[in-house]
């Protein structure tokens, strides 16, 4: 008996690293994007602002002469026989303030960030971060044992897996989170320029295979196929939610962590026991709901495990699968539709990638 727990513990360091990525970085990760957004969105309403002061509207009856140049119409001979007489465009009076930009400058700005370099330009530095916490976390397995570059083949929900499954889902969520991120900042600082979403998707896939390169030559582990493949289906995710129209409004991935005797267990199998990771379809993104009460009300579905713990096992307990449906209450629609503060816009923000526990009703 001794000697199955051993094996278990051992086999599961790779499953505590993983887990205090997850927990290290999922919440403070999702707080500050959501306050990334709240301040974009305070950008945009500013500059709104901004240009409608700066055009007061005219006077009824207001004539161009007002304005100190001549009127065109009093202005204007009779029009002779060779006038040519076919109508033309109404005049329209220029509107004070300054010069609005024309459509090459527009065009000008497309073409500066169309390509894939030009844009991850713009988040160098958030891409570079990233890279530096993952080397952080995982050089130690470079350092203290290395081993030859090596494959591990994890499979993905059978029972005999270290973990069910739970973990593929998290490295999916984790990499859906980073591309969320990333397209946020791309769509900011490009003005919305075509491309962002698979930009952040690529990048995002790219450094989560940076990650896995350091299990390839851990002692306990080694490069796992199953985690490069949930990676992307996690970034390609990202990108057909910002991509496909109406989508973002209609669907979330979200990570759902119940509370156990610790309330949080921020490392080990114990953590991976309490995240629950679901598909919310919002009924208040489809148009002939909007404005009914059915606009309060998601559809869920979902999957977690229980019983994989070494402690569980050791006991004899069978891993059970846990496929999930359930109704929930849309929270951003009840409490932050239009939010009026910062906080709020924020709060609004974490909703769409957290789901608040006991919100919703769920059968296994």
């Amino acid at each position: 008996m001794k000697a199955v727990i051993a094996a278990r513990l051992k086999g599961s360091r790779r499953t505590q690293k993983m887990a205090c990525l997850s927990s290290a970085i999922i919440l403070p990760f999702l707080f500050g994007f959501a306050a990334l957004q709240s301040a974009q969105a305070q950008t945009i309403a500013a500059t709104n602002s901004s240009t409608s002061s700066e055009r007061p509207a005219d006077p009824i009856g207001m004539s161009p002469s007002m304005y100190g140049a001549p009127d065109p119409i009093s202005a204007t001979p009779e029009p002779g026989p060779d006038w040519n007489l076919a109508p033309t465009a109404p005049y329209q009076r220029p509107l004070p303030g300054p010069p609005q930009p024309d459509a090459p400058s527009i065009a000008i700005d497309e073409r500066r960030y169309a390509s894939f370099g030009s844009q991850m330009n713009t988040v160098k530095w958030e891409v570079a971060g990233l890279a530096a916490y993952m080397t952080a976390i995982n050089a130690g397995k470079v350092i203290k044992d290395p081993q030859s570059f090596r494959f591990h083949n994890e499979g993905w929900f059978g029972k005999s897996t270290s973990n069910v499954g739970v973990d593929k889902f998290t490295h999916a969520y984790n990499s859906y989170l980073i591309a969320e991120f990333l397209h946020t900042r791309i769509n900011r600082r490009t003005d919305g320029a075509s491309g962002g979403a698979l930009t952040a998707a690529l990048l995002a896939s790219g450094l989560m295979i940076y990650s896995e390169l350091y299990d390839a030559h851990e002692a306990t582990s080694g490069f796992s196929v199953q985690d490069v493949i949930a990676n992307t289906a996690g970034a390609g995710f990202s990108l057909l939610r910002n991509t496909v129209p109406g989508l973002k409004e209609k669907l979330d991935f979200r990570l759902l962590l119940m509370p156990n005797s610790d309330i949080y267990t921020f490392e080990g199998k114990r953590h991976f026991a309490q995240q629950r990771f679901l598909f919310a379809l919002k009924l208040s993104g489809f148009e002939k709901l909007e404005n009914s009460p059915l606009r309060f009300v998601e559809i869920h579905a979902g999957y977690y495990a229980r019983g994989f713990t070494a402690q569980d096992r050791a006991r004899g307990k069978e891993p059970q699968r846990k496929p999930f449906v359930g109704v929930g209450l849309n929270l951003r629609e009840l409490f932050f539709k239009n939010p009026s503060s910062g906080l709020g816009r924020t709060a609004g923000g974490v909703l769409e990638y957290l789901q608040v526990p006991y919100t919703a009703i769920h059968v296994d």
